[in-house]
């Protein structure tokens, strides 16, 4: 087992150390999952507007039934019958009983429907973050070791410094970008 957690970890250094060299592939993978975030929200937001409108269908049917049965009871009061009274009385209740459960859980499924609309305008506003960096990133164009300018002493070429003082420049883009997506990382 060892030899293939020592192939997995260094087959995770060889993965995060290609994904620093090319942030904008860790980017794409980020608002790849986004985006499969938003589908799944979108069809669980779905999915409790449907169950909600079940839950209101059901509850409607109860009440009518309770209608029915208080206008029962009253009849049956009326024409003195106090066993069919109280039976139509005891359905009632059970009735109630029913309708406020499922008052309830139709409670229940408009806050989780409250929360997933929630959590797909957070997903929604994450992705197009994710964008725009991914859109940074890839038009910031790559550094190359023959660059040269034309400014206030135009027409010689600039050198690049020497390679200490270039790679402090590479590294600081770096750390730059890593900071970037580990913020977004963190958001999300």
């Amino acid at each position: 087992m060892s030899i293939f957690d020592d192939v997995s970890r260094f087959l995770e250094s060889q993965l995060d150390e290609f994904l620093k060299n090319n942030p904008h592939l860790e980017l794409q993978a980020i608002e790849e999952q986004l985006r499969e975030q938003e589908i799944k929200t979108q069809r669980l937001i779905s999915d409790l507007k449907s169950q909600q409108q079940q839950l209101q269908d059901q509850i409607l049917a109860i009440a009518e039934d309770i209608k029915r049965w208080h206008q029962r009871i009253a009849k049956a009061e009326a024409a003195g019958r106090v066993d069919l009274a109280q039976s139509a009385q005891e359905r009632k209740a059970a009735l109630l009983r029913q309708g406020n459960q499922l008052w309830g859980q139709r409670a229940s499924v408009g806050e989780s429907l409250a929360k997933a609309e929630e959590l797909l305008q957070q997903t929604r506003h994450k992705r197009q973050e994710v964008q725009a960096e991914l859109k940074k990133v890839q038009q910031t164009p790559p550094q190359s070791n023959n660059s040269s300018t034309s400014g206030w002493n135009q027409g010689v070429p600039y050198n690049r410094p020497p390679q200490g003082v270039d790679s402090v420049e590479d590294r600081f883009r770096e750390w730059e970008i890593e900071q970037e997506l580990n913020n977004l990382k963190r958001n999300l």
